[in-house]
């Protein structure tokens, strides 16, 4: 696989919404998922991702607005496997087939070489498994099949749900290394989880969603809010008093003290010249699962909600409406 870096393509979703009867899966949704960065798609069960993930690769025709790739709808870009690899599934194979062999089916499909279909197992990892019947694999190494597949292309866009689902910790380690690697060719990844501490430490920016609704979009770094420190002292109302002449405002919550600062040094500082003990001296911030059970809290709905839609498809090459 080559390292050049190339220019990706941006995902559109603009007042995106789709109803099954009365239902509405998704609601007016609009967000921009944007090129060298990896940006996760989560929310609660039945909140809309899948459905929105099918609309964006034409799985689902939208009941209104759009979802485009570079600009296009997915039907109407002419090399799709070049442009957007995917993975919404990790069973969508022949149990029966190696696979080498279901790979080497995409492949054909899309004008793919051989040689392509082995540098893709060797790429994910799973060489040894090549010659075995993927109705044997375990969860994990379907999960690196599917990938697999999804970028048999070497598309510009990789859209994938769920995709540690099933690996172990080096594995799900192995996939934080991959995705970084992509983004950092210039690749547009999405990538929909519900394994927080693991997307905080993987992605760049997030998209929240509840009941088919955006609630929050932004970089992590952002999302994070101003930074404080929690302290904690023998005597808070000295500590506090000191921290106010140095102009660091604090306040007092369950027995600490929370200053408006990041600066550690002066709030160590500040104690020391004040004879205080320090027994707890830490930075803090929002971390992203305590921000997505915030927003997210009570939103829960019906989560049958995507029984009415149509099966996904690993490494897609094309879809009908």
């Amino acid at each position: 696989m080559t390292s050049t870096p190339t220019h990706g393509a941006s995902i559109e979703v603009r007042e995106l919404t789709k109803r099954f009867g009365s239902f509405t899966a998704v609601d007016n949704l609009s967000f921009t998922v944007e090129p060298g960065r990896i940006t996760g798609f989560l929310g609660p069960n039945g909140a809309g991702k899948t459905t929105t993930l099918r609309m964006l690769l034409g799985l689902i025709r939208p009941t209104g607005g759009s979802a485009t790739i570079g600009g296009q709808r997915y039907h109407d870009i002419a090399t799709p496997t070049a442009m957007v690899g995917s993975a919404l599934e990790a069973t969508n194979f022949h149990p029966g087939r190696t696979g080498r062999d279901h790979l080497r089916v995409i492949a054909d499909t899309a004008g793919v070489g051989t040689a392509r279909v082995d540098e893709m197992l060797e790429l994910v990892g799973i060489p040894a498994a090549a010659r075995k019947r993927a109705g044997g694999y375990s969860m994990g190494m379907r999960q690196r099949l599917g990938l697999a597949a999804a970028m048999l292309g070497d598309p510009q866009v990789l859209i994938l749900d769920e995709p540690a689902n099933g690996l172990d910790p080096e594995g799900i380690r192995w996939l934080r290394g991959f995705l970084r690697h992509l983004s950092a060719q210039g690749k547009t990844i999405l990538i929909s989880s519900h394994m927080l501490q693991e997307v905080e430490q993987t992605v760049d920016d997030v998209v929240i969603i509840a009941n088919g609704r955006l609630v929050k979009q932004g970089a992590m770094a952002d999302l994070h809010g101003e930074a404080r420190t929690i302290v904690r002292t023998s005597d808070t109302d000295a500590l506090a008093g000191a921290l106010r002449v140095a102009d660091v405002i604090t306040t007092l919550e369950d027995g600490a003290l929370h200053a408006d600062t990041a600066d550690l040094r002066l709030i160590g500082d500040v104690a020391l010249r004040a004879g205080l003990p320090i027994y707890e001296l830490r930075a803090a911030t929002t971390d992203l699962e305590a921000l997505f059970f915030e927003l997210t809290e009570g939103t829960n709905r019906n989560l049958g909600a995507t029984a009415h839609e149509p099966n996904a498809v690993i490494g897609m090459e094309g879809a009908t409406e």
